[in-house]
């Protein structure tokens, strides 16, 4: 096993991607659950390959993004709807948000106000994944020939636990799937991930449409809870440097005014809430170690020898907090990624937290771009303050729960819109 600490030797382990974009084989959570079918466990050839291919056609370059720009900002409308009636449930809102813009690219489903039934099906599955995949939780992981030893003996519980889950996987995969497929057998079927590419199923091979319907459970996997985590971040970022969040409103109230929301056609207009939205991710590790990747044959990197079926861990959380790169680095300051005269920006963070080599996130763009827009969009009508118990103003703490997926640990906090009319912004209809 292997831990890279260092930025510049993930560069180069990313430029000598192809012999280092395979994944260790996870008993727990890979076989046994069932995501190693996925992308983000599938081993790395031509399976992973076509998975790639029809999610970068998709949405994974920034041409590519264009024309979901307006579901996007569409979704970003209905979450500040919910947050102005109900903000103290900012994280089930952000969720909603998150599962409202995949459930829709992926399989063409508009999620319900209230308890989604599909949004539950795929985050039942997601806190599954995460449960699986915590280093060390199931020893079948190190010790696969447990496997071969009777349910009945102590410590095999976790035979049940994976076949319950497994059921859950099995239901995230084809349940939202058969839906989309009833809708174009019926002609209601709205444009989506899954239905523009089973356009021609009648001409298409058994595992090229198994290929389409995994790669689409790969989407709500590895997008939704990245980004809510992200988004709940910049909700606690506000509440403890409140002059960030007003200098970040100046620039939209001079940039925007109040006659309009932000759009992502702004974002060239908005340097200082570009930095926000880089400097977020950089604060907060979505994803502290990453997922690991192993070496696929003998390689060198800076010297040493990484022998093949190393298992590769990149300390991402590390990276992002390196304060010989970022000086200070447990300061929340979007100036660090604005260039000035005399003052180069510090590192891109983006380059860390998207991972690399051939597993680099294929969603980025929209990660970013969800991110973005929530971010502007909340700025430009509400106010995000400490809430206030007793008198006395509340400073939650900045604490992030374990996992490959890591949240801010569940804070308070006040969310009120910033005037009338930034209220008449957030009802009126687009």
């Amino acid at each position: 096993m292997i831990i890279i600490n260092s930025a510049s030797i993930m560069e180069e382990l990313d430029r000598k991607g192809a012999i280092y974009s395979d994944r260790p084989r996870l008993e727990m959570g890979g076989e046994l659950v069932g995501y190693s079918e996925t992308l983000v466990l599938i081993p790395y050839g031509p399976r992973f390959r076509a998975y790639r291919k029809h999610l970068s056609r998709f949405m994974g370059t920034p041409v590519a993004m264009e024309r979901h720009i307006p579901l996007v900002e569409h979704e970003t409308r209905r979450f500040l709807k919910r947050n102005l009636i109900n903000p103290e449930n900012l994280s089930n809102n952000l969720r909603k948000l998150a599962g409202g813009i995949i459930m829709q690219l992926t399989y063409g489903i508009e999620v319900q106000e209230g308890e989604d039934p599909y949004v539950s099906l795929i985050e039942g599955a997601n806190d599954n994944f995460s449960a699986a995949t915590v280093p060390g939780a199931f020893m079948v992981d190190f010790f696969p020939s447990l496997l071969l030893l009777p349910e009945w003996l102590p410590g095999m519980s976790f035979k049940e636990t994976a076949r319950k889950w497994a059921k859950a996987t099995a239901d995230m995969i084809e349940i939202p799937f058969a839906f989309t497929k009833k809708q174009m057998v019926a002609g209601t079927a709205r444009p989506s991930f899954v239905s523009e590419n089973l356009e021609n199923e009648k001409t298409m091979a058994a595992e090229d449409i198994a290929d389409v319907k995994l790669a689409a459970s790969s989407m709500y996997g590895g997008g939704a809870d990245t980004t809510v985590s992200a988004e709940y971040a910049f909700f606690l970022a506000m509440v403890l440097n409140p002059e960030v969040q007003k200098k970040a409103q100046a620039e939209i109230d001079a940039v925007i005014g109040n006659e309009r929301l932000p759009s992502l056609a702004d974002r060239s207009q908005l340097p200082y809430i570009m930095a926000l939205v880089t400097e977020v991710l950089r604060w907060n590790s979505v994803a502290p170690t990453g997922v690991p990747h192993t070496a696929m044959e003998d390689g060198i990197i800076s010297g040493y020898l990484i022998p093949k079926g190393s298992i590769i861990i990149t300390n991402l959380w590390n990276m992002l907090h390196d304060p010989e790169v970022y000086p200070d680095p447990f300061t929340f300051d979007p100036d660090r990624h604005i260039a000035t005269e005399g003052k180069p920006a510090q590192r891109d963070p983006r380059n860390v937290c998207f991972g690399y080599g051939r597993r680099v996130c294929p969603g980025m763009h929209l990660a970013e771009a969800s991110l973005f827009s929530v971010i502007s969009q909340s700025l430009a009508v509400f106010d995000i303050t400490k809430t206030i118990e007793n008198g006395v103003p509340i400073t939650p703490p900045h604490e992030n729960t374990s996992g490959i997926i890591s949240f801010p640990e569940p804070y308070k906090c006040t969310i009120k819109p910033r005037s009338q009319r930034a209220i008449s912004l957030i009802t009126e209809d687009h």
